[in-house]
């Protein structure tokens, strides 16, 4: 089994999908995870807690709080219950340095080996690919979640820092994209959760954490977003991608998929939605093995 060298790039604590990737993360024994870096928002809150479900599933990580305002100038979303179900989160370790500082460092230490998993907004990244000019060379693969092409629909994530987005998806990264169009299709119901629920103190803090999200849309099922994106990597034969090409965004987020033998991405356009739901909770499971 070919082993994966990992960062994890996240704007973890509002949508539980964040923590549900963490979690897969930590249940795939082909990933080594070098470390999580956060970003959008409180990043020191959302560091701590990535610490917080290391140390629930008996893991430890190495997280780092990275860029908190947008490139674009854009306001920050903040829902205002990250991490108000988890106590004391004020006394979980974050490990020192800055996540930029440390995608750099870590990405450059060892070129073409390190794949970058992005699942929030994108500036992290694109404060890397502007802070050193050989990052973007130097980076394996990119595996995002964001976009949509199926709609005129902006996504949360392109949209929050399009600066951010524009300057990554330009930067020629050899690129995955889960976007709305893939991820929407996979849905985790009340017996999913439970099953996640009864299988350790991660679980159980997952599901707290899922509810809390679902009373806050008002819904009984979540979309596995992030989750998904980790499965692009770890789990390749589940999905279909496009042929290669480029993306654009717009200024107000919409992207566009354009084919190109010479371009750098590809997109996840098939799936298989059962297995899909069956992996993330198989991923969750094992993490707490």
């Amino acid at each position: 089994m070919r082993t994966r060298s990992v960062i994890f790039d996240t704007d973890l604590g509002t949508d539980v999908d964040d923590a549900l990737a963490l979690a897969v993360l930590f249940g795939e024994p082909s990933v080594d995870l070098r470390a999580v870096t956060t970003v959008y928002g409180d990043t020191l809150l959302r560091a701590r807690l990535a610490s917080r479900y290391a140390r629930l599933a008996g893991r430890e990580v190495r997280a780092y709080a990275g860029t908190g305002l947008t490139l674009s100038g854009r306001e920050v979303w903040w829902a205002g219950h990250e991490g108000t179900l988890h106590e004391h989160l004020e006394e979980e370790p974050v490990a020192p340095g800055d996540a930029v500082d440390v995608l750099i460092e870590t990405v450059l230490a060892n070129p073409g080996e390190i794949d970058v998993v992005a699942v929030g907004p994108l500036t992290n990244i694109a404060a890397a690919i502007e802070r050193h000019g050989d990052f973007a060379g130097a980076v394996r693969h990119l595996w995002l979640m964001g976009g949509g092409f199926a709609s005129d629909e902006p996504e949360h994530n392109f949209r929050s820092d399009v600066t951010a987005t524009q300057r990554v998806l330009g930067a020629r990264i050899p690129t995955t994209i889960a976007t709305l169009d893939a991820t929407r299709r996979v849905q985790l119901r009340a017996e999913q959760i439970d099953e996640i629920a009864g299988s350790g103190p991660l679980g159980t803090a997952l599901q707290r954490d899922i509810h809390q999200w679902w009373a806050f849309w008002n819904e009984t099922w979540n979309v596995p977003h992030d989750p998904v994106t980790v499965l692009a990597l770890t789990r390749p034969e589940l999905f279909t991608l496009s042929a290669p090409g480029n993306v654009t965004v717009s200024a107000s987020g919409v992207s566009t998929f354009v084919p190109d033998a010479a371009g750098t991405t590809r997109w996840i356009v098939e799936l298989e939605e059962g297995a899909v739901a069956r992996a993330i909770v198989d991923g969750v499971v094992a993490a707490q093995g």
